[in-house]
């Protein structure tokens, strides 16, 4: 135990210490039969039991993979998403408000100019980061932002025209879709960005926090803790399950949700999957159906804060959906990618999460829509992770969530 603490110290001193462009290798882990949850801390509610045979604390499956971390770029503040545009290159979103591009050798432009305001108050900023399947031909870029307005702010989504150079900028800026009703909270913007493979585009919020957005949660209204699905004019496609029903809004796909940070499409079914925050325990990985109802906050595992039951108490509840895998204690979950490159043959197949709390990203490995096993990646690194992606290129990319915020690029050994 000893030597293992000595050595992910110091990899964690030699990894902080590189520039951008350089390379640190990682410990890789040894190949460990199935065996233990690799959750082993006693749960914030021990009580409660999972609905079925797999749904938390999943065995540890190390696929034995030794791999490198390399410090791309660093000095961001608090970036929150990272997108690739055709030629491979870059786009990274700052909280505070900031678009940048990324150079092959690691420098970052300018701030992207054109943008709206952006309300940058505790979680609150710039957010989630999209390119738009068709950007050879149209260079628009969206990007999900907290916008000021009467009565407090809300997330909203926006798109441009890429204008790269010297001084980028974007054009022609359009804000789609805003999230209603706007409220007086610094919490719970969600804020993911996901294109479906019919051209659609997912959106990802939260319920505020306080008590008005997560009464919310369970009202067809307002589209607060709601996946929404709009077109990219931000029009409403076919086949939304509200569409049409009277006091509805039509762009909401599914309901019952409560900070949705992390969204990725299965590539293997083409179908949406997220994971959002619970609070004292409970952060889930579901996949959003047309219509479905999530349960927050009626249902939902962990607790208060406070340490006090959430509503009353209770983890399911007829016509409410189960969540396929949860976490309790909680590792604060950010974004997430399938990893489906041929650089990592090992993790072929892996959904990738990254963890916030926890400073690590999980691997987790699946048979069909089950989780099967869970291994945590990066854990010498020590930095929130705020965002997971898969380049171009096969690598893993990844950024932290910090004042002096990197990103990352994670390769195999050698």
């Amino acid at each position: 135990m000893r030597s293992s603490l000595i050595f992910a110290a110091s990899a964690l001193l030699a990894i902080a210490a590189c520039g951008p462009g350089e390379a640190q290798d990682s410990a890789a882990p040894a190949v460990t039969a199935d065996g233990g949850p690799v959750e082993t801390r006693a749960a914030n509610a021990p009580d409660q039991k999972p609905a079925f045979a797999g749904q938390t604390r999943a065995p540890l499956k190390a696929a034995g993979v030794a791999y490198q971390v390399q410090v791309v770029a660093k000095g961001l503040d608090h970036p929150w998403a990272i997108a690739f545009l055709p030629d491979g290159s870059p786009l990274v979103t700052e909280r505070a408000g900031r678009l940048r591009l990324l150079a092959k050798d690691g420098t970052l432009s300018p701030a992207v100019a054109g943008l709206p305001a952006v309300d940058a108050n505790g979680q609150g900023g710039l957010l989630g980061l999209a390119v738009d399947p068709h950007y050879a031909h149209n260079g628009l870029v969206y990007w999900s932002y907290a916008e000021p307005r009467d009565g407090g702010n809300g997330t909203s989504v926006a798109r441009g025209k890429l204008v790269p150079g010297p001084t980028p900028k974007v054009e022609s800026v359009q804000v789609i879709w805003r999230q209603t009703p706007a409220l007086a909270s610094p919490l719970h913007f969600g804020g993911r960005l996901v294109f479906a493979r019919d051209g659609n585009l997912f959106v990802t919020t939260g319920e505020r926090s306080i008590p008005e957005g997560r009464a919310q949660a369970q009202r067809l209204d307002g589209t607060l803790g709601k996946v929404i699905r709009i077109k990219p004019d931000g029009s409403i496609p076919e086949g939304n399950p509200f569409a049409g029903q009277t006091g509805a809004k039509p762009e909401i796909w599914s309901i019952g949700h409560r900070n949705l940070q992390a969204a990725a499409i299965n590539p293997k079914t083409g179908e949406l999957w997220t994971v959002e925050h619970g609070a004292k325990g409970g952060d889930e990985l579901n996949i959003p159906r047309a219509g479905k109802n999530y349960g927050w906050p009626t249902i939902t595992y962990g607790e208060e804060y406070s340490g006090k039951p959430i509503g009353d108490g209770i983890t399911a509840k007829e016509g409410l959906e189960q969540p396929i895998y949860y976490w309790d204690p909680v590792i604060a979950p950010s974004g997430m990618a399938f990893y489906t490159a041929d650089l990592f043959p090992a993790w072929k197949g892996s959904l990738l999460v990254g963890s916030m709390k926890e400073h690590h990203i999980a691997r987790l490995t699946l048979d069909g829509d089950k989780v099967v096993g869970e291994e945590r990646l990066l854990t010498e690194f020590g930095e929130r992770i705020r965002d997971v992606v898969v380049g171009p290129d096969g690598a893993v990319w990844a950024v932290t969530d910090e004042e002096d915020g990197k990103v990352l690029r994670i390769t195999p050994k050698g």
